[in-house]
């Protein structure tokens, strides 16, 4: 009971406290004069100050701006908004360009979205999808990758020698793959460490280095773009006829090539599995990546190069970027460790006949018919018939 007494005496106190400003309040819509400020309008009207008076001075635009830029380094808010709000009148940029005069894209309402830009749009395409689940997918494939070698180990047997040698690559055909593949992992790593730096690297190595590795890597990117292009047209070019889908592929893809078994699918030079990453993991997204890539470095004849072009070409190459570094990924993991043998097949050209039969019957078979040489960059194999390895059982179509 005293407690509730207590509460109850409060209560009143408060609505009488708050009776009696409200009697004295100003009416709605005057300005409450602070003492400083009645001081200083006192001594404008009267003519005269009390002594020692000093008037503190109104702030001035400039001062403001001044304070801002000291407490809120790098805020250019109030430019940006009066450059939105400009409407129709241009402002200044010193880019060349249909766009000179546009500092912020037009605001457009999305369906089901919020008033935005088109600027605004593509970051949040970038940062909220391609980003993440780009990110997320190379992972999972590098992770997956890591368990079927755990598990699996090197697909094929430790390599024989039995004293004849086929010729899988020639000089050109490695030269040609050396050159794709150098500029390849060039950009694959200045895009990666561009697209995903700022979350595994930043924090490492700090803003100042980053910054000047990601410089460094940004315009080596834009220096290699050219030599990945042709070099991909030359690897098209040159692998293409023995990448055309023949019977056998279809055998090979039905059993998934041998992985998860003993022995391996018969093949010809290649089989459904390189296939397919030479398609879909090499020659499409390559071209698409290619074509996007003249768009971003403006290389590319006759084309107005406006922002919104640009935001498409960047989405755009992109997703096919993420998509050829996880196929190739891939590749690059079944041409070195994962198979035994493969890493010697690209550095010197030659496989052993024993490798060929395991890994490539059909291929193998067609040599020693003599519809293929076995020497393609010089002359035919002379290997006496007698000398050749014959096809076990479970290696014949």
């Amino acid at each position: 009971m005293p407690g509730l007494i207590r509460t109850a005496l409060l209560a009143a106190a408060l609505l009488a406290g708050g009776a009696a400003w409200a009697q004295n309040a100003p009416p709605a819509g005057t300005a409450v004069t602070t003492p400083e400020k009645a001081t200083r309008e006192a001594a404008t009207t009267t003519g005269g100050a009390p002594a020692g008076f000093v008037a503190p001075a109104e702030p001035k635009a400039d001062e403001s701006a001044a304070a801002r830029a000291q407490t809120q380094p790098g805020n250019n808010a109030p430019v940006w908004r009066a450059a939105r709000d400009s409407g129709s009148q241009p402002g200044y940029s010193s880019l060349p360009g249909a766009e000179q005069g546009m500092l912020i894209q037009p605001f457009v309402q999305y369906p089901g979205s919020r008033l935005t830009n088109a600027g605004e749009a593509w970051r949040e395409v970038r940062n909220r999808w391609i980003l993440p689940y780009g990110g997320s997918f190379l992972l999972i494939v590098l992770l997956a990758i890591a368990i079927f070698y755990w598990r699996k180990g090197p697909l094929g047997s430790p390599v024989r020698d039995t004293g004849r040698k086929v010729e899988r690559f020639t000089p050109f055909e490695r030269a040609a793959h050396g050159a794709n593949a150098a500029a390849f992992v060039l950009l694959a790593i200045s895009g990666v460490v561009m697209a995903f730096g700022k979350f595994f690297l930043l924090p490492v190595i700090g803003s100042t280095l980053f910054g000047w590795l990601t410089w460094l890597l940004k315009t080596m990117h834009n220096f290699v773009g050219p030599l990945f292009a042709v070099s991909l047209v030359i690897v098209v070019l040159t692998f293409v006829k023995d990448n055309i889908a023949s019977k056998a592929d279809f055998v090979w893809l039905s059993k998934a090539g041998g992985m998860l078994g003993d022995h391996e699918i018969p093949s010809h030079r290649f089989n459904a599995g390189e296939k397919g990453i030479f398609w879909w993991g090499v020659t499409i997204p390559g071209l698409i990546i290619v074509a996007s890539g003249l768009v971003l470095d403006q290389l590319l004849p006759g084309l107005a190069y406006l922002r919104g072009d640009m935001q498409i070409a960047h989405m755009i190459h992109a997703s096919a970027a993420v998509v050829m570094i996880a196929m190739l990924m891939g590749h690059i993991y079944m041409g070195t460790i994962g198979t035994h043998g493969a890493l010697d097949a690209m550095r010197t050209g030659w496989v052993d006949a024993s490798w060929a039969r395991e890994h490539h019957s059909l291929w193998l078979d067609d040599i020693d018919a003599g519809k293929i040489p076995a020497q393609r960059s010089g002359q035919p194999d002379t290997t006496p018939a007698s000398t050749r390895p014959s096809a076990p059982a479970q290696g014949r179509a």
